[in-house]
C-alpha cells in the first residue's frame, strides 16, 4: 500500500472516531444539561447499537486491525455498554481473498526459492482469508518425508500489512488520547494501557516464528493427552511471515449435524473443550485465546485400533495466547473452589487476590450478592439459567440497585484476553449441550483444587493449625475473664437467677473452646497422616483425645 493511502486510511479512521465522540458530547452532554435527561437516557441504549454498527460496518471495509480491535473491545464488558459488545460480538475476522500471485510472490520470497520447488503442489483457491493472512492447502514432496506427513497449510502474510498494522495503531492511540480527556472514561478505563496491551498482542500475532513457537508449547502442554490434537510446524518451510503446518482440518465444532453424523456425543465435545481450557488457565497459564469455530475441530479417530465414536478436539492457529502469571491463576484457583463451595468470601477474596475490584468496592455488599446469586442460582443448567423469570432478575437489581450503579468491577490487563476467551468458550459450549450443567462439569476440578490444597505446602498448613490453636486455646480463657469483668464491674447483675446463667454460659464457653481444639487437633493429625507425617499426626490424635476426656470429665465435675 503506498505511503498516499496510508494516510488517506489514518485520517478516515480518525474522521470516523471524531464523529463518534462528537455525537456522544451533543446527546450525552450537551442535550442531557439543557432539559433532555429522560429523552437522553431512554434512547442511550439503541444509539450506542448504532454507533457499534457503523464501527462494524468500518471494520469489515478497512480490515486489517479494524477487526481485530473490534474483537478485542467485543470482551470489554467491564468498560464498554451491552449493546456495544452485543453488536460487536459476531465480528468474524473473514475478509476478500488476496490475489494469489501476491501471495505466492511473497512466499517465495521469504523462503527464498519457488513454491513449486519447495511443495509438491499448492492450490491457489485458499483454504482461508483473514485481515493479516491467508492460508493455502499444499502437499509436501518426498524430500520431506522425515516430518512424518504429507498434507500441510501455508499461512501467508498479507502483502504490506505490517504497514497497516503501524498506520491503524497510530490512529487509535490518538483516539485514546482524546478520550483520555475525558474524566467519566479516564476514571473507569486506562485506554493507553489497553491499547498498549493490543499492540503487543498484535505484533506477537503477526510474527509467524513466534506463532511457530505457541503451537510447539501448546503441543507440549497436551503430549500427554490423546483426546487434544495440535498441528506440527514444518520450520524449514516457515518463517517470520510464512507458516507451514501439518493439515489437519476436520469437523468444525459449530457443524453441530455433521458432530451427530460421525457418531461423536456433542455433550462429550463441550465438557471435554471445557476441561482443556481449565487446564489452560489455571495450569499452564498458556491460553488459546482465538477459539472461534474456525480454530477449533473435532476429528473422527477410524483407525484398526480405535473405538466407535472416538475423536479428538484439534486446535489450530495459535497467533494469538494469553500468558497467566502464577499469580493470577492462583487467584483463579482461588475463585473456582470459591464458586464451588458455594463460599462468598471466598469468591471476594479472590476477586481482591485478582485486582478485580476498584478501589472502595463495599466487599460486604458484593459477599451478601454473590451470596445471593448461589442460592438462587447455583446448580442450574444453562437452559434452566435462560429461563429464569424476569421478575426475579428484577428483584435482585433493585435490591442490589446501588452496588450495580457503581460497577465497581474491572478486568485486569492481564485478564482481558482471558475474559474474551471465556465469552466465546461459553457461547460454544452451550451451543454443543443447551443442557450443559457448569457446576457438574467443574465439580471434579474444583475438588481436585481442594485436595491439591489440603495435601500440599505442609509448612504453611502447620503454621496455620499452631496459629488456629493457639487462637483457641486462648479462647476460653479470654471469655471468661471479660464474662468476670462483666460480672464484676461492667454490667450489674442483681437477679440471681441472671447470674447462674451467666456461669453456666462461663462453663458452656470453657466446654465448646476445649471440644473445638480435639477437633482442629483431629483434623490437623488427619491431613499430616494423609501427607505422610504419621508419626505427628498420630501424636496429634493422642493430644485430641486427652482434650476430649477432659472436657467431658470437667464436664462431669459441674
Amino acid at each position: 500500500m503506498t505511503s498516499s493511502r496510508l494516510r488517506a486510511r489514518y485520517r478516515h479512521i480518525l474522521r470516523f472516531f471524531a464523529g463518534v465522540i462528537a455525537r456522544f458530547v451533543f446527546w450525552d452532554i450537551v442535550l442531557r444539561h439543557i432539559g433532555f435527561r429522560r429523552y437522553v437516557t431512554r434512547t442511550r441504549g439503541e444509539r450506542y447499537r448504532r454507533e457499534a454498527a457503523r464501527f462494524r460496518a468500518l471494520a469489515v471495509r478497512l480490515g486489517g486491525v479494524m477487526i481485530k480491535i473490534g474483537q478485542f473491545l467485543s470482551s470489554r464488558l467491564d468498560v464498554l455498554p451491552r449493546e456495544v459488545t452485543d453488536e460487536l460480538a459476531n465480528l468474524q475476522d473473514e475478509v476478500p481473498a488476496e490475489d494469489f500471485d501476491a501471495i505466492r510472490a511473497l512466499a517465495e520470497a521469504e523462503l527464498g526459492a519457488p513454491l513449486t520447488a519447495l511443495f509438491a503442489s499448492v492450490q491457489p483457491v485458499p483454504l482461508a482469508a483473514a485481515s493479516l493472512g491467508q492460508v493455502h492447502r499444499a502437499t509436501l514432496g518426498p524430500e520431506h518425508d522425515d516430518v512424518g506427513f504429507r498434507d500441510v497449510v501455508i499461512k501467508v502474510q498479507r502483502p504490506g500489512i505490517a504497514a497497516i498494522v503501524e498506520t491503524d495503531l497510530s490512529a487509535l492511540s490518538r483516539v485514546g488520547r482524546w478520550l483520555m480527556r475525558y474524566r467519566p472514561i479516564r476514571q473507569h478505563a486506562d485506554v493507553p494501557a489497553l491499547l498498549r496491551e493490543f499492540s503487543a498482542t498484535l505484533h506477537e500475532e503477526i510474527d509467524y516464528q513466534h506463532e511457530a513457537d505457541n503451537a510447539e508449547t501448546f503441543r507440549q502442554n497436551f503430549a500427554e493427552d490423546p483426546g487434544v490434537q495440535v498441528p506440527r510446524v514444518v520450520r524449514a518451510l516457515s518463517s517470520g511471515r510464512v507458516l507451514t503446518l501439518e493439515d489437519v482440518s476436520a469437523i468444525k465444532i459449530t457443524d453441530y449435524a455433521a458432530i451427530t453424523a460421525a457418531g461423536i456425543d456433542r455433550a462429550d465435545v463441550a465438557e471435554r473443550l471445557l476441561a482443556t481450557y481449565l487446564q489452560q488457565i489455571v495450569e499452564d497459564g498458556f491460553v488459546h485465546a482465538d477459539p472461534h469455530p474456525g480454530n477449533l475441530f473435532v476429528t473422527p479417530l477410524r483407525g484398526p485400533d480405535d473405538e466407535p465414536g472416538a475423536w479428538r478436539l484439534t486446535f489450530v492457529d495459535f497467533g494469538m495466547v494469553a500468558r497467566v502469571p502464577e499469580t493470577v491463576r492462583s487467584g483463579l484457583r482461588e475463585l473456582l473452589v470459591g464458586i464451588g463451595t458455594r463460599d462468598a468470601r471466598r469468591v471476594v477474596k479472590a476477586y481482591q487476590m485478582l485486582d478485580m475490584l476498584l478501589p472502595g468496592a463495599d466487599l460486604a455488599a458484593i459477599e451478601q450478592a454473590e451470596s445471593r446469586a448461589f442460592d438462587a442460582y447455583w446448580g442450574m443448567s444453562m437452559s434452566e439459567l435462560r429461563k429464569i423469570d424476569p421478575q426475579e432478575v428484577r428483584r435482585f437489581a433493585r435490591q442490589y440497585r446501588e452496588l450495580l450503579v457503581d460497577l465497581p468491577f474491572q478486568v485486569p490487563q492481564n485478564l482481558i484476553y482471558v475474559a474474551r476467551t471465556v465469552g466465546i468458550l461459553s457461547g460454544m459450549c452451550t451451543g454443543l449441550d443447551p443442557e450443559i450443567n457448569i457446576w457438574q462439569q467443574v465439580g471434579p476440578y474444583v475438588r481436585r483444587l481442594v485436595a491439591d490444597e489440603a495435601t500440599s505446602g505442609m509448612g504453611k498448613v502447620l503454621d496455620e493449625v499452631g496459629a488456629a490453636l493457639r487462637a483457641l486455646l486462648a479462647l476460653p480463657t479470654q471469655t471468661s475473664r471479660v464474662l468476670a469483668r462483666v460480672e464484676t464491674t461492667g454490667l450489674p447483675v442483681r437477679d440471681e437467677q441472671a447470674g447462674r446463667a451467666l456461669r453456666s454460659l462461663a462453663r458452656s464457653v470453657d466446654r465448646l473452646g476445649g471440644t473445638v481444639i480435639a477437633s482442629a487437633l483431629l483434623i490437623a493429625g488427619s491431613v499430616l497422616v494423609s501427607a505422610g507425617y504419621v508419626g505427628v499426626g498420630v501424636a496429634l490424635f493422642g493430644a485430641a483425645g486427652v482434650t476430649l476426656i477432659s472436657v467431658l470429665v470437667g464436664g462431669a465435675r459441674r
